[in-house]
């Protein structure tokens, strides 16, 4: 494992940069129509991201500011990516069609990277908070049949722990995708020595960076998150 890495990063505002053009997207997902939305990218773009949101049941959606500050790192050309990036709503959520489900919601995302491979043929780079990261890695990893044009994974506060349970992750062990797992160092759904765990258990590569002082939802440090996750995806992929 490449460490455990506590960050320090500058303050920064969002880039500055023309507004991204945006396009609003039907999945047709195993429980019905997803309703999600799609920032375009640079015709030039040499891959295609998703951005997963978090539990439904706490109010998350494709609007969830973690989940759109994400998004802005690897769309917008000022941060020197300029990717295509899809957030939708997972089902019983917004405007997409069926009921919450806890589980089954892997395949919503199955369906989110199905769009886009048919769409783009490009590499995919995924990424997910809280409960969208659980589905993510779950949906990428976890499954029969993994996906090979997957090239990086992100798990932003990635829960190891909430209302009573515990989470694990075993599955990770046999996963070579590059793997991100980002997190405030005072996530209260995710103690540090418990992420630490999860880390070291996922095979190779793999990083695991705390943001100093920030919390489950990177309250009043979504700017570090962004620079951290703007630098490990330059170093893999760039």
């Amino acid at each position: 494992m490449s460490g455990m890495h506590t960050i320090s990063a500058p303050a920064r505002t969002s880039p500055s940069s023309p507004g991204s053009l945006v396009r609003s997207v039907d999945l047709a997902g195993p429980a019905g129509r997803l309703e999600a939305v799609l920032n375009l990218g640079a015709p030039d773009a040499p891959f295609a991201a998703l951005v997963c949101h978090p539990h439904p049941k706490g109010g998350g959606t494709l609007h969830n500011k973690v989940v759109y500050h994400a998004m802005k790192v690897m769309n917008e050309a000022a941060w020197g990516f300029g990717w295509p990036v899809l957030r939708f709503n997972f089902r019983g959520t917004g405007l997409s069609q069926g009921t919450h489900d806890g589980k089954a919601e892997t395949g919503d995302v199955q369906a989110a990277l199905d769009w886009l491979e048919n769409e783009y043929k490009l590499p995919l780079v995924v990424a997910g908070f809280s409960f969208g990261a659980a589905m993510a890695l779950k949906a990428c990893c976890g499954q029969v049949g993994s996906r090979t044009n997957i090239r990086a994974l992100v798990a932003l506060g990635l829960p190891t722990e909430a209302e009573g349970h515990t989470y694990k992750y075993r599955f990770l062990a046999d996963c070579n995708i590059p793997k991100l797992f980002l997190s405030g160092n005072h996530d209260q759904y995710a103690p540090e020595a418990q992420l630490a765990q999860v880390a070291a258990s996922a095979s190779e590569p793999k990083r695991l960076l705390l943001v100093p002082g920030a919390d489950h939802f990177f309250a009043g440090q979504l700017a570090a998150m962004q620079e951290a996750l703007a630098g490990w995806l330059k170093e893999q992929l760039q």
